[in-house]
């Protein structure tokens, strides 16, 4: 298998850090549009003798298709931002080769009536052009970062050994991760923060489908393990409420994010001031994305390892039944800064995601998973996945829950956060 990862930046950075280690390709090749990040980033490997760092930039298709062929890459990894999915996305196609990403193309809120009615939702593209590449015969493994990814690998699992039937799949994250002398400072991209959060939640369930609800909705306080503890979580607009229920019987799906009140009172502030814009306005003399100023200004989240402490869960909840009696479990994975740090130099929220489509990269090339088309991990058999993440030294959790034993997550009986997201007007 020759690997060629698109984007340098902390996960791809880690990606490679974390294949140097494993023995199933011939080549790995990481391109960004810097080739001088590249190479700084290869350069903190012991033995490169299967990496080369290569320049690409990610908004040129053309310019893909070329570093495609010169490689002669069997598959490409998207480490970037969902905003070049596009473009490597149909690179790929037309190149005929495998492609994985870690997050899926951007949603599009409904023009006038965004938190009751759903626009265009993440990744319809790549979801729509499914059958034509089924009829290629290739893969685009989409969303196969750790949320969503491993969370979907856990729905899967769960369905398939631990329920016979399934009422919610509930995909949870929380951390105690801090930051040294820093007030804000998110441990992940600004950009893809803001999105996320700052977009209509989705929920999907059976009777209804797709539908948004209010920013922040549906408070419900969950206990994390691993010592993390009780944190609040929110509903937050993620992949896995749509990729889940294409492959498996539930009868609800939820993501809830535990982003704590001071967190959203900054979200909250961003919104206001219009600072969350992806829309280019014109200063001075340039024009620029308010967006991208924040991304600018803020603390890159791969430089942030050496002074964050604590510890980041990512984990999906099921509720259903098994043998005739009711069952609620959670499924989870823990990344201890201070070990990812010692042992790979990566911190832990980037690290968590990078080991996994590393994972799915094996599995590809032993042919442990096999299919085409456009999947996402939960259409694949999660226990080779498990397995092999725990042979790579990163073991999951299980923790049964209900009366006397894990406590079950329980809403705060509030509607939301009292102060609504608005978004500032600008007159022209």
């Amino acid at each position: 298998m020759n690997i060629l990862v698109i984007g340098a930046g902390g996960v791809g950075a880690s990606m490679a850090s974390i294949a140097e280690t494993r023995s199933f390709f011939n080549s790995f090749i990481l391109a960004d549009i810097s080739a001088s990040r590249a190479e700084d980033a290869l350069k903190q490997l012991d033995d490169r003798s299967k990496f080369v760092a290569r320049q690409v930039d990610a908004r040129d298709k053309e310019s893909i298709k070329t570093l495609i062929a010169d490689v002669k890459a069997d598959v490409v990894v998207n480490a970037c931002d969902p905003r070049l999915n596009e473009p490597i996305f149909e690179a790929c196609f037309e190149s005929h080769v495998n492609y994985i990403d870690m997050a899926m193309n951007l949603s599009e809120p409904h023009p006038t009536n965004p938190y009751e009615e759903v626009g265009v939702p993440l990744g319809k593209a790549q979801l729509d052009a499914d059958q034509a590449w089924r009829d290629r015969g290739i893969l685009a493994l989409v969303g196969m970062g750790v949320e969503p990814g491993l969370s979907d690998v856990f729905a899967r699992y769960a369905a398939d050994n631990l329920f016979d039937t399934i009422d919610e799949i509930g995909v949870r994250d929380g951390s105690n991760l801090s930051i040294d002398g820093l007030d804000f400072a998110p441990t992940f991209s600004i950009w893809t923060t803001i999105e996320e959060t700052l977009n209509p939640p989705i929920v999907w369930d059976a009777e209804h489908g797709l539908y948004t609800t209010d920013c922040f909705s549906e408070p419900e306080v969950f206990h994390f393990p691993a010592g993390i503890g009780p944190s609040e979580c929110v509903n937050v607009e993620h992949e896995e409420v749509l990729l889940i229920p294409r492959e498996i019987d539930c009868k609800r799906v939820t993501f809830k994010y535990s982003l704590g009140a001071e967190f959203i009172d900054w979200l909250k502030t961003f919104a206001y001031l219009g600072l969350d814009s992806k829309e280019r306005i014109k200063v001075g003399d340039v024009s620029v994305a308010p967006r991208d100023v924040l991304a600018a200004v803020l603390p890159n989240p791969a430089k942030l390892g050496h002074v964050m402490h604590g510890k980041t869960c990512a984990g999906t909840w099921v509720k259903g039944t098994y043998d005739g009696q009711p069952r609620e479990l959670y499924l989870y994975h823990v990344a201890d800064n201070e070990t990812t740090m010692r042992e790979w130099g990566s911190q832990a929220v980037l690290w968590q995601t990078a080991i996994c489509p590393v994972v799915a990269l094996e599995l590809l090339s032993t042919g442990s998973w096999k299919g085409t088309g456009v999947r996402g991990a939960e259409a694949f058999d999660a226990a080779p996945f498990l397995n092999l993440l725990g042979a790579y030294g990163a073991h999951h959790g299980m923790v049964e829950m209900g009366p006397g034993l894990w406590p079950s997550p329980k809403s705060t009986g509030q509607p939301g956060w009292d102060r609504p997201v608005k978004r500032a007007i600008r007159v022209a």
